[in-house]
């Protein structure tokens, strides 16, 4: 079965049962974003995670092999400047914070970058009186450029 094949047939599950990302997160003690993640075919799955998910989905051994295998990670972008304007927001956050978060960064901990791949991030509401708030916490592994 095919990432996408297997994202679809998730997705499908995932809405005739009526669940959220937390719900199934809950249910395989992971996170709800990583959970998302890799039910997008974004990151791969344990066997133990797989089995996980598809038996609350209610879903075959191929839709737990897919998950299992190594993606090729960000094939859903087109490599343009995104329309979805959720997602356009991210784009244009980094566009507008990303060099100056980046010079913060390499005040703080030098020169080199944040992990992608020792890396967790995770999305909470924050309730405020103008309205609920987005948090958005990312958290990434230091990783100093190496020079020889």
């Amino acid at each position: 079965m095919e990432k996408k094949d297997m994202t679809r047939a998730i997705l499908d599950a995932k809405k005739a049962k009526g669940l959220r990302w937390d719900e199934i997160a809950a249910e395989i003690s992971m996170a709800p974003v990583w959970t998302a993640t890799a039910c997008l075919g974004e990151a791969s799955a344990t066997e133990e995670q797989a089995q996980k998910i598809t038996a609350v989905l209610d879903l075959g051994d191929d839709v737990a092999d897919a998950l299992q295998e190594c993606p090729l990670k960000g094939q859903w972008m087109d490599k343009t400047i995104p329309s979805d304007p959720l997602l356009y927001r991210f784009y244009e956050i980094l566009s507008v914070f990303g060099p100056g978060v980046k010079q913060c960064i390499h005040e703080e901990f030098g020169d080199g970058i944040m992990s992608a791949i020792d890396f967790m991030i995770d999305v909470e509401r924050e309730e405020h009186p103008k309205g609920d708030r987005v948090k958005i916490v990312m958290n990434g592994k230091f990783l100093p450029y190496v020079r020889w």
